[in-house]
């Protein structure tokens, strides 16, 4: 599992450690029964402090894409396969957005926009 977090973001550190737990679902390169690598051992990796990675995975947890086990840490639940669903559709609409010459920017906007409107 590679975490990956851009120091220079506006996003803070954990909910980046989260995002990129959520893609590697979505891409189905994380499945259910997968377990996260301790928390102490991804700090280190970062060079973050552990309790950053921690909320991260409470997130993830809140969320329902991993259940926190004492003794066998962070496992991936079913969640990660609805999230996989998503890839197909997710793909082809950025894949639209480029062809309408669409930034990702403004395209996550405009995702963001339409989940806070009522139908």
């Amino acid at each position: 599992m590679l975490f990956r977090i851009r120091p220079n973001s506006d996003a803070p550190i954990f909910a980046q450690i989260a995002d990129s737990v959520r893609t590697e679902s979505c891409a189905g390169r994380l499945a259910p029964g997968d377990r996260l690598p301790p928390a102490r051992e991804v700090a280190a990796a970062l060079e973050v402090n552990m309790h950053t990675v921690l909320r991260a995975y409470q997130d993830l947890r809140d969320e329902g894409l991993v259940e926190l086990r004492r003794g066998r840490g962070a496992v991936i639940t079913a969640a990660a396969d609805r999230l996989r669903s998503l890839d197909r559709d997710i793909r082809a609409l950025t894949a639209k957005a480029a062809t309408l010459h669409i930034s990702p920017e403004t395209l996550s906007a405009l995702v963001k926009e339409a989940s806070h409107v009522p139908e």
